[in-house]
């Protein structure tokens, strides 16, 4: 907190008012009063505060850190980089997914970064969504499902058990997410969000899928993180070799108000740990930042993706690297 604090006071950033209610307008626009690298906006409704908590799935438990893996740093790493670009050949990379009234951000964030890596590391070959239905309801080693989960148990269950695909609610793979898309934010064609309970483990496919539950399973390696001297450095190489990583972070309550530009700390309320996907990096207006994809579907911040500070360990997002390669 205070090496965040510190970074605000060079950058000539304020903090938000701790008086003002998250998701008000006060809220809003006193971040925007702040001067601040990003912009706020209305994303959630006052009265969904409580859904915001719920969203925020990931529990920080630094005895579960998977080990760390010391990544050999590339020489000249691009300024900018966007995994989209890089690999177009594999549409997962740029696909932002619906968690929907569950807390399931801890499995949604694995699942992404390993379709991508399956697709990159397959040359385009193979190109499946991941389930995350198989994942939230199957690991038992995981946590709670929709009451969170531990990012780390993802990798190592994908793993030992591996897991079958499954992409969009009612859409396509063996076990398509079964908690349908919902307005978390403005109001719009999608249902009311609503709490949903973990659905039941039912290692079946759905029916007419051509394969089996255990013919349809992809498995990873061994699991690891990074750390260490240079760390900024080393995940830009492991995503520039390898493809995007799952990462947590502490979410504020200046957070859920974001719309564009790179999100810098301006509130002390912690709201929960959220996971999410890192896809790339770039510099907007001086400020470097992480290009990330969040899974709070297309209506959220700029069409479902967001910037964070890069070389600061904003919120903690530096410190929970979470990846392993497919295992073919």
């Amino acid at each position: 907190m205070k090496v965040t604090i510190v970074f605000l006071a060079l950058f000539g950033f304020g903090m938000a008012n701790p008086s003002l209610h998250p998701l008000s307008r006060e809220m809003i626009d006193h971040i925007n009063s702040l001067n601040v690298s990003w912009k706020a906006g209305p994303n959630f409704h006052q009265s969904q505060l409580s859904h915001v908590r719920r969203l925020l799935g990931t529990v920080r438990d630094g005895s579960r850190r998977l080990p760390s893996k010391k990544i050999e740093i590339l020489n000249n790493i691009p300024d900018t980089f966007d995994a989209r670009t890089q690999w177009p050949e594999c549409p997962t990379i740029g696909l932002i997914r619906d968690q929907g009234g569950c807390g399931s951000c801890w499995a949604f964030g694995a699942v992404e970064a390993m379709s991508d890596r399956i697709c990159i590391a397959s040359k385009g070959q193979i190109i499946k969504n991941v389930s995350a239905e198989d994942l939230l309801d199957c690991c038992e080693t995981c946590g709670s499902g929709c009451g969170g989960g531990y990012p780390s148990a993802a990798w190592y269950f994908w793993q030992s058990e591996g897991i079958v695909s499954g992409g969009l609610y009612e859409g396509d793979g063996c076990m398509p997410y079964s908690i349908a898309p919902c307005e978390h934010h403005v109001k719009g064609p999608r249902p009311n969000c609503t709490e949903h309970p973990t659905p039941q483990c039912v290692q079946q496919c759905q029916p007419g899928y051509p394969k089996s539950y255990s013919e349809d399973k992809t498995f990873g390696g061994e699991p690891y993180s990074i750390a260490g001297n240079g760390q900024v450095q080393q995940i830009q190489t492991e995503i520039l070799q390898n493809g995007p990583v799952e990462s947590g972070f502490i979410v504020y309550d200046d957070f859920p108000n974001y719309k564009s530009g790179v999100y810098v700390q301006t509130s002390q309320n912690p709201l929960g740990g959220h996971a999410i996907k890192i896809l790339g990096w770039g510099t907007e207006d001086g400020v470097d930042y992480w290009l990330v994809a969040n899974s709070w579907n297309t209506d959220w911040g700029d069409k479902g993706f967001f910037k964070i500070r890069r070389g600061t360990d904003e919120c903690g997002i530096e410190d929970e690297i979470y990846a392993s390669l497919p295992r073919f």
